[in-house]
């Protein structure tokens, strides 16, 4: 299932918990592809804290709790890592991460908390929804068969890669428009993962992030920068990524082009995708100013004059993806889709 849908998904499993109706949910993946940045975009949405509790990590006595003796009986002490209203709020996420790496006696020690909400006579408040996430056999991690008795007790949906539900966030998280470009222009490479090579570093939205970060580190060292790069998404893919914005020396002056001026399309496909990308930075960087709106109707126009329409409808679409309905106020954009015609937009 695509980021995108799960997102509803789990936004709709954490709302159900005030209806009594919510259901556990497993997300399976491999590495890399973003099941705990997906939670806890969940948490920031409603301003809710997650207790992330990594499974592979524990001992069965560590979420069961300690016994201890009083008088002639023993009680079991609740560990302070499970959610507690008073210390962590009426409402939250359970997040039981790398279940599937926790050995069987651990992940025994789960299931009565995921069914039942409850260990012993300790209970998850009732404003709490659980989610649980963990690899796939054949990534190449740690991982141990699910116990049926535990898959049972839960919902199971499997995280996708989705290039478009990538780019809309990393235009919301400030993401170098570079990445962006190189990743439309090489879209294969969003997630690049062969498990049977074990690679170290390999492409997958996660490291793509961890580029952006070089990027910002090393940029201004072209000595370091091509190791750095390959470092966080492995030789092929780091070298690829440097050529790239090595050629973005050869790209159109974007401020003529928000001018208004004649200003030629490129003839080479990557740097048609690396103008196209950085106009969508451009917009977001101007969209509070007066002139905004004649600006973005500049780049409208300049969508039109792409040999291929289905460039103009990428360009466009990322611009909704960043600015929103925006675009819908700008005059241009109705010439734009009249030119388009039969090229459907996917917003």
């Amino acid at each position: 299932m695509r980021p995108a849908q799960l997102l509803t998904v789990l936004d709709c499993e954490f709302a159900s918990t005030a209806e009594g109706h919510h259901t556990p949910v497993m997300l399976w993946g491999p590495p890399g592809v973003g099941k705990s940045q997906i939670v806890a975009q969940i948490a920031a949405k409603h301003h809710v804290p997650v207790i992330d509790i990594r499974l592979s990590q524990m001992e069965p006595s560590d979420l069961r709790g300690i016994p201890f003796r009083t008088g002639d009986t023993v009680e079991w002490a609740v560990p302070g890592i499970l959610p507690n209203a008073a210390r962590h709020g009426a409402q939250g996420i359970l997040f039981l991460d790398e279940i599937t790496s926790a050995p069987p006696s651990v992940s025994a020690a789960a299931y009565q908390l995921i069914l039942d909400r409850r260990l012993g006579e300790y209970e998850v408040p009732p404003g709490w929804a659980i989610f649980a996430a963990g690899n796939r056999q054949g990534d190449r991690g740690v991982t141990y068969t699910m116990p049926a008795p535990l898959a049972n007790r839960l919902s199971h949906f499997e995280m996708e890669t989705n290039l478009d539900d990538w780019v809309t966030w990393a235009w919301n998280n400030g993401i170098d428009e570079r990445v962006i470009a190189f990743l439309r222009f090489r879209p294969e490479l969003l997630f690049d993962f062969d498990a049977a090579h074990n690679p170290v570093a390999f492409p997958s939205p996660r490291s793509w992030e961890f580029a952006h970060r070089s990027l910002q580190k090393f940029g201004n060292q072209p000595a370091l920068l091509p190791g750095a790069l390959q470092a966080c998404v492995g030789p092929a893919a780091g070298i690829e990524l440097h050529a790239f914005i090595d050629s973005l020396e050869q790209m159109p002056d974007l401020d003529h082009i928000l001018q208004g001026k004649e200003v030629p399309v490129p003839d080479e496909i990557d740097l048609q995708y690396a103008v196209a990308t950085a106009l969508v930075g451009r917009a977001i960087r101007i969209r509070a100013q007066a002139d905004a709106n004649e600006m973005i109707g500049r780049i409208l126009d300049y969508a039109n004059r792409f040999p291929q329409k289905e460039m103009g409808v990428m360009l466009v679409s990322d611009l909704h993806r960043a600015i929103g309905d925006q675009l819908f106020q700008v005059p241009e954009f109705t010439n734009w889709a009249s030119a388009v015609g039969e090229v459907m937009l996917h917003g």
